[in-house]
């Protein structure tokens, strides 16, 4: 399924020794939590940018990261090879300077922030809060479970969302990531099931879309979010 041709930017910030670029999206209110929204493999889509708007709407100050550089896969071959070349160990870097421009904004209010991600981006979301005390909450939306990041010492709340029919991503794998989060770090993630497939909450791809599924995880994970991010400075 070909993804959109134009990566979405309109934020510069520094990150692991160079300039990196994002999506960045600020809530009518003026101030809000802080939030980040980390792309699928196709890397950040017009999807992608318009989940960052919804989050804004919601009173959220929500950046997505560019982790690839402003490029963008146009079928599920280059998204491998694309993918490939990104693992965590080299995501995490760039996502913790994100994490760094957002907690820097004046419109951010906390000292803390939420991430969530999309299959690719669900596995970082892990990496990133096993790596970064300042993620407070961990959204993966059908991220896969390997590689596994070393939990030990992780502090963030995690709610994952996963489909039911979801092929790529074996539910036995899933549930084996969770024990080992809770086992080290004494925190029990909440975790969902969908009767639905992968990138169920993409409502640009129509094939895996479903909208009921899409509707109550999105409800759930704002519920989390306010739960678990600190509003004041």
């Amino acid at each position: 399924m070909p993804a959109p041709q134009h990566a979405r930017q309109n934020a510069a910030f520094p990150s692991a020794g160079t300039t990196a670029h994002g999506y960045l999206a600020r809530p009518g209110s003026g101030t809000g939590p802080g939030l980040i929204v980390i792309q699928e493999w196709w890397g950040l889509t017009d999807h992608i940018a318009d989940v960052t708007d919804r989050f804004a709407r919601e009173g959220f100050v929500a950046l997505a990261p560019d982790l690839y550089g402003g490029r963008v896969a146009h079928d599920t071959d280059e998204a491998r090879r694309m993918i490939a070349d990104l693992p965590p160990e080299r995501a995490v870097p760039l996502l913790a300077g994100a994490v760094d421009h957002l907690l820097g904004l004046p419109e951010t209010t906390g000292g803390r922030v939420g991430a969530v991600g999309f299959c690719m981006g669900g596995t970082f979301v892990l990496h990133l809060a096993a790596a970064d005390e300042r993620v407070a909450a961990a959204v993966p939306f059908y991220g896969f479970p390997e590689p596994a990041p070393d939990f030990t010492g992780m502090t963030a709340a995690v709610l994952g969302h996963y489909g039911e029919h979801d092929d790529s991503i074996p539910p036995d794998a899933v549930t084996a990531l969770h024990t080992t989060l809770k086992r080290r770090t004494g925190r029990t993630p909440t975790l969902y099931s969908y009767p639905a497939g992968h990138a169920f909450f993409n409502d640009e791809r129509p094939e895996a879309y479903d909208a009921p599924s899409a509707s109550l995880a999105w409800t759930r994970t704002l519920a989390f979010l306010r739960d678990h991010l600190p509003t004041g400075h």
